[in-house]
């Protein structure tokens, strides 16, 4: 598929400014990755893990949870599979019924295991029946890739996602907090093909992904730019950005708190919080006739420090 991408020359945190031009070019394909390592629990001993291995549905692979259903024969399965079956075992093809595995089920009650995720770090131990919800939001779960614009499967920590994005989506990685872009575009009035822009900055020893991107909201294009913080949302909360375009004497400033890359690029990108420039207004910021975006950009990132009096938050602009 042919997308419009963006060249970024890197920017200083002297406010230097860069030139970034749209053009059409082909995506490279991005490498299926291998999954990041072996997530699933180890350390469970014998006899915990072929109780777990009986709690396997044998169609999906997943766990089972009640129902748990059962054949005639005693072959299991969960109730998820069971319709997809069209009631017939899957072992033996017997007819399945609707008989369940109570025993199984209170089997699983008094199992109590590992967070899957515990290779990747995570130290706690669940009754059965809590786990799954647990591993749903567990801090220590991969991250997915951040990058839009592609159906990328990869997944990872963020030292592992960092060096993804920097070599197979060839991503601009800049250090500093503070940024001065110039984004420019021959034909403004094309944007059926979205155009992407990602750029991720170092600062405060954690990572952040910054989007800019066109888009139709509605009827009208748009154009949108906004941060994303590679961590959890709690981290985030700690940061604020602020973003200004402006020209011929008039300027629009944006500020918040970055979202986690927990939340999807789309789903940032549809609750339109960010900078959200018109293309009327984009075009007037540009200057000249009109028939060509030149969007000057800037921005900076800083930490909020807890106020130990007040619980205040205050900004520290150190980096």
């Amino acid at each position: 598929m042919e997308m419009q991408s963006i060249e970024c020359v890197p920017s200083t945190d002297g406010m230097d400014e860069d030139e970034i031009h749209l053009h059409h070019t082909q995506f490279p394909s991005v490498p299926v990755l291998k999954p990041l390592g072996n997530i699933l629990s180890p350390g469970i001993h014998s006899g915990t893990t072929s109780v777990h291995e009986l709690l396997e549905c044998p169609v999906c692979t997943n766990s089972m949870y009640p129902p748990i259903h059962q054949c005639h024969n005693g072959h299991t399965l969960c109730s998820t599979c069971k319709a997809r079956v069209h009631n017939r075992c899957p072992t033996c093809r017997q007819e399945l019924g609707d008989i369940r595995c109570l025993a199984l089920e209170k089997v699983a009650e008094s199992l109590e295991l590992p967070c899957k995720y515990m290779s990747l770090g995570c130290p706690e131990i669940f009754p059965y029946y809590s786990k799954l919800k647990h591993e749903s939001l567990c801090n220590f779960r991969p991250y997915n890739c951040p990058y839009a614009g592609s159906e990328c499967s990869a997944v990872g920590d963020i030292p592992f996602l960092v060096a993804h994005l920097r070599d197979d989506h060839k991503v601009d990685m800049h250090l500093g907090c503070t940024f001065n872009h110039r984004y420019v575009k021959s034909n403004p009035r094309e944007v059926e093909n979205a155009t992407w822009m990602l750029t991720v900055f170092h600062c405060f020893g954690q990572y952040f992904c910054l989007h800019f991107e066109a888009f139709q909201l509605g009827t009208a294009p748009v154009y949108m730019a906004f941060l994303r913080f590679m961590g959890d949302e709690i981290d985030a909360r700690n940061y604020s950005y602020s973003l200004e375009v402006g020209g011929n004497g008039r300027k629009l400033i944006w500020e918040g708190t970055p979202r986690s890359v927990r939340d999807s690029h789309r789903k940032v990108r549809d609750s339109h919080d960010g900078l959200i420039i018109q293309r009327n207004m984009a075009l007037f910021f540009s200057g000249g006739d009109r028939k060509e975006l030149k969007l000057r950009v800037t921005g900076r990132i800083w930490k909020e420090q807890q106020n130990p009096e007040g619980g205040a938050c205050i900004p520290n602009l150190s980096s």
